[in-house]
C-alpha cells in the first residue's frame, strides 16, 4: 500500500510537466494539474518525513530546479505535506482557498526572494565600543579592584548592554535604509544563531538582482571585516507565499 503524494509547490498553468527531477527518496518529480495550478510531486515513500537536514534540503532542490529551469511564478509549500488524494486537494486547499492562491500568482509574477545573514563577532564589538566610549571604559574599569554594591554592578552591566545594543541597531539600520527600498516586500525573521544579528528576505523584481547584489556588495566593503554577510541570491519564495 502507498503512502499518497508528496507535494513541492505549486505553479500556475501550464507549469512544469517535462521536466526530469528526482525528489525525496530518489523519487522521480511528476506534475499534476486541476483547474489553473499545476502540483510538483512525488509518489510518497514514507507515511511521514523527518525534517532532517537531507529532506529539507531535497525539498527545496526540487523548487529550485524548477525555477532554474524557468518556471519562476511559485508558491512553494511547508516542508512534509502528504496527501492520499487528488480529490482530498481539491476539497481541502482549492476550493476554500483557490482564490487566495491565484492572488499569490498575481504577487508573485516577475519577482524573486533573496535573503541576507549577517553575523558579528560580539566580543570584538565589545572591545571596539569601549575604544570609543570613554566614560564606559571608566565605569567597566572601576569594577576591578573595587568593591561595588550589586547595583552599581547591575548598572553598569545594563549601560554595556543597553550600548551594545544601540551599536546593533545601528548596523541594522544601514542594511534597512540601503535594501529596503528595492524590495517590493520584506521578512525580518529571528536570529538563527547568538552570533547573527540580522536575518531578512526581500521579495525583489526578479530583473533588479544585480542591482541588489551590489548593493549588498558595497555593505560588505562599507563594513570590511567587522561583520559576515551571507547572501542567498536565488530560493524558493517561502517568505512570501508559503502556504501553511
Amino acid at each position: 500500500m502507498g503512502f499518497g503524494y508528496y507535494l513541492y509547490g505549486i505553479f500556475p498553468t501550464p507549469g512544469p510537466h517535462h521536466l526530469v527531477l528526482t525528489g525525496l527518496d530518489k523519487q522521480p518529480v511528476h506534475a499534476h494539474t486541476i483547474d489553473n495550478f499545476v502540483f510538483l510531486y512525488s509518489e510518497a515513500q514514507q507515511e511521514r518525513y523527518l525534517a532532517s537536514r537531507k529532506n529539507l534540503l531535497g525539498h527545496e532542490r526540487v523548487l529550485e530546479e524548477a525555477m532554474e529551469h524557468g518556471h519562476r511564478t511559485l508558491l512553494p509549500l511547508q516542508f512534509g505535506l502528504i496527501i492520499e488524494t487528488w480529490e482530498a486537494v481539491q476539497q481541502q486547499l482549492l476550493e476554500p482557498q483557490g482564490d487566495q492562491l491565484l492572488q499569490l500568482f498575481e504577487r508573485l509574477e516577475g519577482r524573486r526572494e533573496v535573503g541576507i545573514k549577517i553575523t558579528w563577532e560580539s566580543e570584538r564589538e565589545l572591545e571596539m565600543l569601549m575604544a570609543e566610549n570613554a566614560r564606559l571604559r571608566e565605569e567597566r574599569d572601576s569594577l576591578e579592584g573595587k568593591t561595588l554594591s550589586m547595583d552599581e554592578v547591575v548598572r553598569i552591566g545594563q549601560a554595556i548592554e543597553k550600548a551594545m545594543e544601540n551599536r546593533k541597531e545601528a548596523v541594522i539600520e544601514e542594511f534597512r535604509q540601503a535594501l529596503n527600498p528595492l524590495a517590493v516586500a520584506i521578512a525580518e525573521n529571528d536570529p538563527l544563531t547568538e552570533s547573527m544579528i540580522y536575518n531578512a528576505a526581500y521579495l525583489i523584481p526578479w530583473d533588479d538582482e544585480p542591482t541588489f547584489g551590489e548593493s549588498v556588495e558595497a555593505l560588505d566593503h562599507h563594513f570590511e571585516e567587522r561583520l559576515k554577510i551571507r547572501y542567498n541570491n536565488f530560493t524558493a519564495p517561502f517568505n512570501f507565499a508559503q502556504l501553511e
